[in-house]
């Protein structure tokens, strides 16, 4: 069972004087906390203005046809009639307060719905009744059962025309197991639904009631020998005092309930929002947030309290810029009680920050509180040191906690950006900075002698995930930030690495009349395993390179390294071992051993056969079934491999395969000519192989490294 709620966590106030207060806090057992995830086009913005309506929180419901919901208030987000960042909304109702994090459903937008499972109990799949099991559905729910959340399968939309819900619940089943069971079936044709857990009799569109009612039971039951037992002897145990055993089977993921509703009509809505409040855990029934304290392989698991009365600890799993209100944290509170005008610290900082204002969101609207409790989601304004991920604390003991790291995908796609005035690089870069900071998915890069990072000295560029990803970024840049900027066609990522041992020597050596320059530098590289990086290592002896002089070794190496070598690409999964060299008593300087490192790797990359990398994507394509021939012809002659197909919804074909992602430029122009518009497709990174001969020669027919470099 779970622990009681503290005396501490209940009778607390959340209003502030002068705002719009809220009634007095229910406490930390009524609090529900719930991302709403899943493919765009699912309905997740709907279904939050929907249960908003139901529990009144709404006098009338939006539409995002009309730009007029709650959570998509980005000027953005109405016109593209899609969500592009996360939204937190609250709702209040029969003395519980329910936390809803609405996120973006594009894959290019991942980076925003990822994050969001890290400040919430349960994940709310939603399902687009028509278009059938998507590719954004299984990784949301894949991440849910990566970090131990509750998950529950929503299926919107099931009164739209040719919907066949039977199919769809047993294409659940066969994705995610049989633990994948109904809480209530659709009957009237969508128009309402029938309950199965807290009911066992009815009509319904497919299947028995009872029987959905008898599997629901069984699969509860079977965590717990007593209810067994109980169940075997009795015939049934009543839903109403499967309370402890339904909380373990969601811990443990023996059990993912599926909903059935229609957000457009509000057919089920009522019965999923008491759903929330009746079946979904508490912050003190759900498996608890993964805490680290330390770094890397020293760092130990670390439970922290759901107790109001500890030190406080929080976590900002969302930042938000805007050129007015300036910066915008949300955050969750995992430990203590987070009050106005109280003292943090932020991650390792020495110097703490005071919370002038602290706010839960409805939307854009900034409801000011006094404080929020464990399981509360609220946000913090003005304040320049929040930053996504960081953990907020009130105890220096804390200084290295932690949340376990999500795994995010790579971006891959990359654009050249430059402003349009001649004199604005500077501020273009603080624009981007800003920009990149509000989602973990974007990369920023920066070429020139001191970053070193580009193909080309000077350039701005961009990465993302995708082409909807980069434009977004460009639509902000002009439209929130009023700022004009000239762009390159999109860049691949490419990169570098070595395919052999190989050793390098450079003799740095400048006399320039007074103190001269002088380093020398001997090195060996050798290639690591995909994905294992740089490894920097030093077994000079005897003091040939005193060591105050290593560091600058090894600035000069990375430089070298970042800026590439055969094509210009960074160099990747390699290690570099200095083993000699000579100094001077006077003339060593830093600036001689960065030059000497910086020639050296040079040096030995070029004789350890040297390959360019490209990214290759999996890729993900729902289409008509006719349509099939033709896909998978095509990815086979754009070097892709089909890796299977599988059935989604009648007449609809799923196939799944690999392919260079230089080769997918403008795909979805293809799969239109080749499905009459029918078709989608998602893809994510799957690894780096590498190029082609010819390729290879081509891309380092473009780029020049000077001696000098």
């Amino acid at each position: 069972m779970s622990p009681s709620p503290t005396p501490d966590s209940e009778g607390l106030t959340a209003g502030s004087p002068g705002s719009a207060a809220l009634p007095e806090h229910p406490g930390i057992a009524a609090i529900r906390t719930l991302a709403l995830v899943g493919p765009a086009g699912a309905g997740k913005t709907s279904l939050a203005e929907a249960l908003l309506l139901k529990a009144g929180a709404l006098k009338s419901a939006g539409s995002v046809e009309k730009g007029s919901t709650v959570s998509d208030h980005d000027p953005l987000e109405k016109r593209m009639l899609h969500s592009l960042q996360t939204s937190l909304m609250h709702l209040l109702h029969d003395g519980l307060r329910v936390h809803l994090v609405d996120t973006p459903g594009a894959p290019d937008f991942i980076g925003q719905a990822l994050p969001a499972l890290e400040a919430v109990e349960s994940a709310v799949v939603v399902v687009n009744a028509q278009a059938g099991l998507e590719l954004m559905a299984k990784r949301m729910m894949d991440a849910a059962a990566g970090r131990g959340l509750t998950r529950l399968i929503v299926v919107n939309k099931i009164d739209a025309p040719g919907v066949d819900a039977q199919a769809l619940l047993a294409q659940l089943q066969a994705a995610f197991g049989r633990e994948c069971l109904p809480l209530n079936l659709p009957a009237a044709g969508g128009g309402r639904v029938t309950d199965c857990f807290f009911g066992c009799s009815g009509d319904s569109d497919f299947g028995s009631v009872e029987a959905a009612h008898r599997a629901l039971v069984e699969q509860v039951v079977e965590v717990d020998p007593d209810f067994v037992d109980r169940y075997l002897n009795d015939g049934d145990v009543p839903a109403t005092e499967l309370h402890a055993p339904l909380e373990q089977a969601f811990r443990e993921g023996h059990l993912i309930p599926v909903c059935f509703v229609s957000a457009r009509t509000g057919a089920g809505v009522a019965e999923l929002l008491e759903v929330i409040e009746k079946l979904l855990p508490n912050p003190y029934e759900a498996n608890p947030p993964q805490f680290l304290r330390g770094e890397g392989d020293e760092a130990e698991p670390l439970l922290v309290a759901m107790d109001p009365a500890q030190h406080v600890v929080a976590h900002v799993f969302k930042v938000q810029s805007d050129p007015y209100l300036g910066k915008l944290a949300m955050l969750r509170v995992h430990q203590g009680t987070l009050r106005k005008n109280m003292p943090l610290y932020v991650g390792h900082a020495r110097k703490a920050v005071r919370v002038a204002h602290l706010f839960m969101l409805q939307g854009k609207e900034h409801v000011e509180i006094d404080q929020a409790l464990p399981g509360d989601l609220c946000a913090l304004a003005k304040l320049e040191e929040l930053h996504f991920d960081a953990v907020l604390h009130d105890a220096q003991e804390d200084e290295h906690l932690h949340l376990a790291p999500i795994a995010l995908p790579t971006p891959v796609h990359g654009i050249a950006i430059q402003p349009s005035r001649h004199g604005d690089e500077q501020r273009l870069w603080e624009v981007l900075t800003r920009l990149v900071e509000e989602d973990p998915c974007l990369r920023l890069e920066r070429g020139g002698d001191q970053a070193a990072l580009s193909p080309q000295g000077g350039e701005t560029l961009v990465y993302g995930l995708g082409e909807l990803h980069l434009r977004v970024l460009l639509d902000r840049l002009k439209e929130t930030y009023k700022f004009e900027v000239q762009t390159q066609p999109p860049r691949i990522a490419y990169r570098e690495t070595i395919s052999a041992k190989a050793e390098g020597h450079s003799r740095h050596k400048k006399q320039t009349g007074g103190a001269g320059q002088f380093g020398e530098v001997w090195l060996r590289v050798e290639p690591l395993a995909r994905g294992e990086g740089f490894e920097f290592v030093d077994e000079v002896k005897g003091g040939a390179i005193p060591g105050q002089f290593m560091p600058a070794v090894e600035k000069g190496v990375r430089q070298a390294l970042a800026r590439g070598i055969v094509a210009g690409y960074p160099v990747v999964d390699l290690r570099v071992t200095v083993f000699d060299g000579k100094h001077h008593s006077v003339d060593s300087k830093e600036v001689a051993f960065i030059a000497a490192g910086h020639k050296a790797v040079v040096a030995a990359v070029r004789e350890a056969r040297p390959v360019v990398l490209e990214p290759i994507v999996q890729v993900e394509i729902s289409a008509p079934e006719h349509a099939t021939g033709d896909i998978t012809g095509d990815l086979a002659s754009r070097r892709g491999q089909v890796l299977g197909t599988r059935s989604a919804m009648p007449g609809q074909i799923g196939v799944e395969g690999l392919a260079p992602l230089a080769e997918l430029s403008a795909y979805q122009n293809r799969l239109n000519a080749m499905t009459s518009g029918q078709g989608r497709y998602t893809m994510v990174l799957s690894h780096y192989e590498a190029v082609p001969p010819n390729t290879q020669s081509q891309l380092a027919a473009g780029w020049h490294l000077k001696d000098d470099e």
